[in-house]
């Protein structure tokens, strides 16, 4: 999994508006800066078009074809934007692993899943159980409809979201847990070998939809087989996405509840379907919602944007904010309390000044 080391990431220009959804033709650097709304208007159906209505365009996550190192550190990541990178040689993963292939592979080794009765997993409300498989019998299940043998109802969801060996000390790492199916694929050699912090081996039910959440490092999500929609919130949209810790409270992206979510109309929305063999680029902090329109099977590379020593050294799943960030958390909700001691009006007035100096001292300025 070597690569090279990233350079310095210059100041953002424009945002991304890009025609490259659903396979489109590989283009250009220019690409990432110039596109097209998805169709969305009175004669279009699904998704984008339900939230055109509400008043959410949604926007096209960019592709490009035959992206190498040189060209991805130069045209994509300097942007620091959402990218679907086609044509990649991911080794013979897009071609051996059927459900066949998988489940003689690894065999019956024990696999800990998550399955739900209803397709929209919402971490917050754990409306799912853990429960644990053989894994040759797990991917059998995954890939049915309808289960004969099953825990909560017979058209159940399954999801394995792979772990280290103690999920409370180690990262996954696709090499060690699954060697086997790991000797099948090829990582895009985008990053430096030390800068490597986890490869995640996840498999869907049909019609399984992740919940919303951002991740502190950078990744690539690999699509090896199957199709993914996956629906993609800029970081400066957080006033909007109704955070709790790294996860959205709004599950339904495609229906969401204005009444209860006022500001999520605000938040722009990008959106790109992924083909077997696409590779999606998410950089740190886009917040990502992924929906399996198909059985699909994908490995997720985590990386390290950030000098080793900025992340939390207890963290092994790349979701807990940088040491810096949380401290300033927990100085702000210090701040916070402390203003409690005040009456309504000074504690209003104060809160806005710290506000106002938050912006001044640590917004960018620079975005699209």
């Amino acid at each position: 999994m070597a690569a090279a080391v990233p350079p310095p990431v210059p100041q953002r220009g424009r945002s991304v508006r890009s025609a490259g959804n659903r396979g489109g033709s590989p283009g250009s650097a220019a690409a990432l800066r110039s596109g097209r709304p998805l169709p969305g208007g009175p004669a279009s159906t699904g998704p984008a078009a339900s939230m055109a209505q509400r008043g959410q365009e949604a926007v096209a996550v960019p592709s490009l074809g035959g992206v190498g190192r040189e060209r991805f550190l130069r045209d994509v990541y300097p942007q620091r934007k959402p990218v679907v990178l086609k044509g990649m040689e991911l080794g013979s993963c897009t071609t051996k692993w059927t459900v066949d292939y998988l489940s003689q592979a690894e065999g019956s080794k024990e696999v800990k899943i998550h399955v739900s009765a209803v397709p929209q997993m919402d971490f917050l409300s754990k409306n799912f159980v853990y429960r644990t498989l053989p894994f040759n019998e797990f991917v059998q299940r995954a890939a049915e409809v309808k289960h004969k043998e099953y825990f909560l109802s017979e058209d159940e969801k399954y999801y394995l979201r792979s772990v280290g060996e103690d999920a409370r000390k180690d990262v996954a790492d696709i090499r060690k847990q699954f060697p086997v199916l790991a000797d099948d694929v090829q990582i895009p050699e985008y990053f430096d070998k030390e800068q490597f912090f986890s490869s995640v081996f996840r498999i869907s039910s049909a019609g399984l939809q992740l919940w919303t959440h951002y991740d502190v490092m950078d990744n690539l999500l690999i699509q090896v087989t199957g199709r993914k929609r996956v629906v993609l919130y800029s970081p400066q949209d957080v006033p909007y996405l109704y955070l709790s810790g790294t996860k959205s409270e709004v599950l339904d992206v495609d229906n969401p509840d204005f009444e209860k979510y006022p500001l999520f109309v605000k938040a722009k929305r990008y959106e790109c379907y992924l083909e077997a063999g696409d590779v999606l680029f998410i950089p740190a902090m886009w917040f990502h919602n992924v929906i399996s329109e198909e059985f699909g099977v994908a490995v997720n590379v985590f990386w390290k944007h950030l000098p080793a020593e900025c992340y939390d050294k207890s963290d092994t799943y790349g979701n807990k904010d940088p040491t810096a960030a949380s401290r300033a958390i927990q100085i702000l909700d210090r701040a916070l309390k402390t203003l409690e001691e005040l009456p309504e009006e000074y504690r209003d007035f104060y809160a806005r000044r710290m506000v106002s100096r938050i912006q001044e001292k640590a917004y960018r300025n620079d975005y699209g």
